[in-house]
């Protein structure tokens, strides 16, 4: 009996240093109370990530960080684009930069088609991709034509806009065979039209692109939410503005990311069509052919190496904005493992 209720009392006792034989001796280091042992560096999984992500990095480093670097160190210089540079410029370049009016134009015409494109691309590929949609006779063939416009080569597309939509083109021409001569204009050269133009021939563009992309986030709705809505009485637009739009926002925001890019880093069609002279004149220049006219054209690459910085810089603080305060629910809810659990638990 004696034996039994001292059983108790010796299991309550407490887990700490005990002494035997006058001599203190501490409990063993794994069963230390409230400490968990502490896993090491998982050493393997971090040189899979090295593996796979090293090549990616090597040339993100190498194709955008070193020549952005590069182009900054160059911008404090008045350079000629050959040999090292020695005419030291300091923040001449930029100061000219910033107090240029037609820099100033050029950046006013490229967010005047970024929002023109975000406002007519974006109803045009909603309702292409609701059409594509539906189960319809010649839909694959509709597909591609829509996307075709998108895989042609820049400057087969700028040439032949360009030789269409001139005073003597042929759009001026069929107006003029159906008896609109009064609606036949100078399309490119006329300040007031060019910039229509411009994101006529755009949309036609790029509109394709958006229409896939639109197109891929329709078909990851389950079909089962319209039939539900359809046997509560909703009709097609009801079921498109309750179920659709809402579900198709990721997808919607992640083109216009894409578009705001694309259109603050504008050039090419704008250089094909109006060359890099008439593109000033008639409104349509960007900051893009500013770069290539003032640096590239007029020798001075120093000058439009801080062109390009100034670009790049607009660029970044765009894109984190709109990743800031519109992306940010979606990249929130793509988090997983342990940063996600963090993130729900705060």
């Amino acid at each position: 009996m004696a034996d039994s209720q001292a059983l108790p009392a010796r299991a309550a006792a407490p887990a700490g240093p005990t002494t035997v034989g006058g001599d203190v001796m501490s409990p063993p280091a794994g069963r230390s109370a409230g400490r968990a042992t502490r896993p090491g560096p998982d050493w393997r999984k971090r040189a899979e990530i090295a593996v796979l992500s090293g090549p990616a990095i090597i040339v993100f480093l190498t194709f955008v960080i070193v020549p952005v670097l590069m182009a900054a160190y160059y911008g404090f210089y008045r350079w000629k684009g050959f040999g090292p540079p020695t005419d030291f410029a300091g923040l001449q370049n930029y100061v000219t930069i910033l107090t240029d009016p037609t820099f100033h134009a050029a950046v006013g015409h490229n967010f005047v088609i970024v929002i023109l494109s975000l406002v007519l691309q974006g109803p045009v590929a909603i309702l292409f991709a609701l059409l594509m949609n539906q189960k319809i006779r010649g839909r694959s063939i509709i597909r591609m034509l829509i996307f075709v416009p998108y895989v042609i080569s820049e400057v087969i597309v700028g040439t032949g806009w360009a030789l269409m939509m001139s005073d003597t083109g042929a759009f001026n021409t069929l107006l003029g065979k159906i008896g609109l001569e009064n609606l036949q204009q100078s399309w490119l050269a006329d300040p007031g039209i060019a910039m229509g133009t411009l994101m006529l021939i755009l949309t036609w563009k790029y509109v394709g692109f958006a229409v896939i992309l639109m197109l891929a986030g329709l078909q990851s709705i389950p079909e089962e939410l319209y039939e539900a809505a359809a046997i509560d009485g909703a009709t097609f637009w009801q079921q498109q503005f309750r179920i659709t739009l809402p579900l198709l926002g990721p997808t919607i925001r992640i083109w216009a990311f894409l578009s705001i890019i694309g259109a603050l880093q504008l050039f090419d069609l704008v250089n094909i069509i109006w060359g890099q002279y008439v593109a000033s004149t008639a409104g349509t220049s960007t900051m893009a052919t500013y770069m290539y006219l003032n640096g590239h054209m007029a020798g001075n690459y120093g000058y439009g190496s801080a062109v390009a910085v100034v670009l790049f810089l607009i660029s970044l603080v765009v894109a984190l904005v709109y990743q800031r305060f519109v992306l940010r629910r979606d990249t929130e809810g793509a988090l997983t493992g342990d940063s996600g659990r963090k993130g729900k638990t705060k």
